[in-house]
């Protein structure tokens, strides 16, 4: 066989759903990679006979081998920080009564807009080597922090050049409908009819999203306005997702669902008709417990409904900063565990096969199949429950990405 690569002495968790064992898992696996591309993997009893001393062999050491993992929901390009609205939080203050002020989002925009594109690209670069060491090998990054034509682009600009520059492959959101900047105080639809005639133009012009996303919510954008703005990057070619029901009920998750999107985002509060709908249209339920945990939530998602309706259940860690400044997936395995009860292998599917459903790049990644881009990470733990079990520990000892080895 002429391979570039072959592994062996490992497990396999190939989290492929076709596989009756937990995991999807080969025990004592052996796998082969020829041109980035995954073109033999079963029992090494039955490995292919190749010529050993052309072809590089790994070996796992009896450790356990996972998809590369995907975190398909972060704001990882911002200026500044809002370490004093975690302070106003303790002493009190929600979320709402932060934003109203004057905060949150908006304090953001003004670090942002002030930031200029080489600082955010060596802060963005920095935060994207921090997932990398825990095993990303793809990542969403959402713009929304700039509210104008020139700090939206300029965002998603620096996102492209990450992806570029960096071995971990960056999906692009566009989220310029995540606040109403201070320039359309009090004229909301005219907001919303510029994004739509000027911004989305001038993004695809450039090619600079493959996605786009609205806030949803009592204290951001209406159905009528957040339905105008996917309808319209529908209409471009660009996938769609939703910030749903975080705060309160809004009907978001129907409207995603009968408009095809990818994924719904947050759902504290989805209901069972919701839950529904989401299952008719194959749409993603992404659960963020970083956004929990931080703003000291106590409305759960609706863990058994979407377990019912068997809606594909994706985790990310939302990093942004001001509801989920952790940049870590390995935490969210964790805290998909402990505040969701999700189970082990429920959160290690949200990381790898779900989030790639949720980003629509299914086709190629998350999951270990023939035919699918080598990205994958080798662990040095004894069973893949202890990637959710344990945290801090890094037991990160490879990746591979397309073929190549990244970390060593």
């Amino acid at each position: 066989m002429d391979w570039d690569q072959v592994w062996i002495e490992l497990n396999i968790a190939t989290m492929d759903p076709a596989r009756p064992q937990a995991y999807g898992a080969i025990y004592d696996a052996a796998m082969a990679i020829k041109d980035g591309q995954i073109v033999w993997l079963g029992p090494r009893s039955e490995l292919p006979a190749f010529d050993v001393m052309a072809t590089p062999v790994y070996r796992g050491n009896g450790n356990w081998l996972t998809p590369g993992l995907i975190d398909a929901h972060t704001h990882l390009i911002f200026g500044g920080n809002r370490a004093n609205e975690f302070e106003l939080r303790l002493q009190g203050a929600s979320y709402e009564d932060i934003a109203n002020a004057g905060g949150g989002i908006l304090a953001t925009v003004n670090a942002t807009r002030r930031a200029t594109e080489a600082e955010l690209f060596d802060s963005g670069r920095k935060r994207l080597n921090a997932l990398a060491k825990e095993g990303i090998t793809t990542v969403e990054i959402k713009s929304g922090y700039g509210l104008d034509m020139d700090t939206e682009l300029k965002m998603l600009r620096v996102a492209r050049e990450l992806g570029r520059l960096h071995h971990v492959d960056v999906v692009t959101t566009f989220l310029g409908a995540h606040a109403l900047p201070p320039e359309f105080e009090g004229r909301a639809d005219d907001y919303i009819n510029w994004i739509i005639e000027q911004v989305l133009p001038a993004i695809t012009a450039e090619n600079l999203a493959d996605a786009v996303d609205v806030f949803c919510e009592k204290i951001a954008f209406t159905l009528p306005q957040t339905e105008s703005i996917l309808r319209a990057a529908k209409a471009v070619g660009l996938d769609i997702k939703l910030h749903a029901e975080q705060l309160s009920h809004m009907g978001s998750a129907e409207l995603a669902a009968k408009l095809e999107a990818s994924s719904v985002d947050h759902i504290e509060y989805l209901d069972e008709p919701g839950v529904q709908a989401l299952a008719h249209s194959g749409t993603c339920a992404t659960l963020l417990p970083g956004a929990f945990y931080f703003l000291r939530e106590t409305q759960l998602p609706p863990i058994d409904l979407l377990r019912q309706y068997q809606v594909p259940m994706v985790l990310a860690s939302d990093f942004n900063p001001g509801s989920s400044p952790l940049c870590s997936t390995l935490l969210m395995l964790n805290m998909g565990c402990t505040l969701f009860r999700l189970t082990p292998e429920e959160a290690l599917a949200g990381v790898t096969r779900n989030a790639a459903k949720a980003l629509a790049i299914s086709d190629r990644v998350g999951i270990i199949k023939e035919g699918m881009q080598a990205d994958f990470c080798l662990w040095d733990i004894v069973s893949p429950a202890e990637l959710a079990y344990s945290f801090g520990q890094q037991p990160l000892v490879h990746v591979v990405k397309a073929g190549r080895l990244i970390h060593q």
